[in-house]
């Protein structure tokens, strides 16, 4: 049996036909119910919203609306949901205030370009756009208390609207469980220290902060009470298939229908192995998402869940980009072993956190238990040594490292695509 790995934007093929014990895991692209017209799937969606009140009918008596939108790192097909959104807004009150305030977290600010590609160039000639900067503390106010004891601190756009709505997609999230609903809030308009605090170590390191989990997530918690401090009134999230296309969506009040769009997505990325894999090969999808190791921790998340104790785990992630962060590549390289810098980690309290902690805390948990060979670019082989996992040019080559390591009687787990899927452990 040969099997074929995303691979930046080719593919990495391996034949495991002489395996001893072998399964693949992979899950089905969500479907569209019906015709794939995906404007006409955001409209039905609006047209009966979760917790029966119409977007245009909260609209009416508001001064002023904020509409969250989501900024250039996220794959969210906003031409088939702003227009429509900015239509019902303006419905039964064509004088309202609208702002899109572009949720960036604790990204580079969205440039003009990026937000025509987005939204078209008649929506930024036409609307107000503020993006959303989480180090400004002038535009950022104190709104109240998480349950975790943080402070919410928000965009002052957000926090002094009569509405506030957004918009967004839901795929699985390797320690939020889920993307979408509240996480346009938080992190998404929040600032700097609110973002730092929700990705703190203690809440990292719960056995719930883990993809496909929103009951006692912890950074779950937080962001739905955030979005609730907020104001969130309204939501449209969909779910794309791999062709970034809309499959389904789902509109209303916030908590509601970001819930049916998980269970409809979970129904089909969710897989189990039958047995845990000695070795677990997967990818972070190919390009653009296995750009650098920082983002190939996405894909290793996956892995892990189907390795079995002291199991070989490998991803195809091309890296062209490096490590991905100076602060994320030296806290590796630098450490004595993964094993000491996770107890440093978890020794930090949740107002000390620090830049990319979340991401190095979580591969070194990988770490700490399972070897690491990553089918990456020549270029970054030093690096990946240095951060103290194994270099290997193919994927063939990763293979004879991991059987040399494990056996030749190994049990191989192989999940094509990391990040698509929901590993039940």
């Amino acid at each position: 049996m040969c099997i074929t790995i995303p691979y930046g934007d080719t593919r990495q093929i391996l034949d495991l036909s002489a395996a001893s014990s072998l399964e693949v895991l992979e899950t089905e692209s969500p479907q569209a119910k019906g015709p794939a017209n995906e404007d006409k799937i955001v409209l039905q969606a609006m047209a009966k919203p979760y917790g029966g009140v119409r977007l245009n009918d909260l609209a009416a008596d508001k001064k002023t609306a904020i509409l969250i939108i989501s900024d250039h790192t996220r794959p969210v097909p906003s031409r088939h949901i702003i227009p429509f959104m900015l239509a019902e807004l303006r419905q039964n009150n064509p004088k309202i205030d609208l702002t899109l305030l572009v949720a960036t977290g604790c990204h580079r600010g969205t440039t003009v370009k990026e937000l025509v590609n987005k939204l078209g160039e008649k929506i930024v000639a036409e609307e107000k756009i503020v993006v959303h900067d989480c180090f400004d503390q002038e535009t950022n106010v104190d709104v109240g208390i998480l349950p975790s004891g943080a402070h919410l601190v928000i965009s002052a756009y957000a926090a002094k609207t009569d509405l506030l709505v957004a918009e967004g997609f839901i795929e699985p999230h390797f320690f939020a469980g889920f993307s979408g609903g509240r996480k346009s809030v938080l992190p998404g308009i929040c600032d700097f220290v609110t973002v730092m605090g929700n990705h703190c170590a203690s809440f990292i390191d719960s056995p719930y902060a883990r993809t496909g989990i929103l009951k006692n997530n912890p950074i779950q918690k937080d962001m739905l009470a955030a979005a609730k401090l907020a104001g969130l009134a309204y939501i449209v999230n969909v779910v794309i298939d791999k062709d970034k296309k809309v499959v389904q969506a789902f509109a209303g009040e916030p908590e509601s229908a970001h819930s049916a769009g998980c269970a409809f997505l979970e129904s089909y990325c969710r897989v189990k192995p039958r047995q845990k894999g000695d070795i677990v090969i997967t990818s972070n999808g190919g390009a653009p998402l296995d750009q650098n190791v920082y983002q190939a921790v996405k894909g290793l998340t996956a892995a892990e869940a189907a390795a079995a104790e002291q199991a070989v785990l490998i991803i195809c992630a091309r890296c062209e980009d490096g490590a991905g962060g100076e602060s994320f590549y030296r806290a590796l390289r630098d450490c004595s072993s993964p094993a000491d810098l996770l107890k440093e980690i978890r020794q930090i309290p949740m107002n000390a956190t620090k830049p990319d902690q979340w991401e190095y805390q979580i591969l070194v948990r990988i770490l700490e238990k399972h070897q690491v060979i990553i089918v990456a670019c020549p270029e970054i082989a030093g690096r990946i040594a240095e951060m103290k996992m194994h270099y290997a040019p193919d994927l063939e080559t990763a293979y004879k490292m991991a059987q040399e390591i494990v056996g030749l009687k190994a049990h191989t787990v192989v999940i094509p695509d990391g990040v698509a899927v929901i590993v039940d452990r």
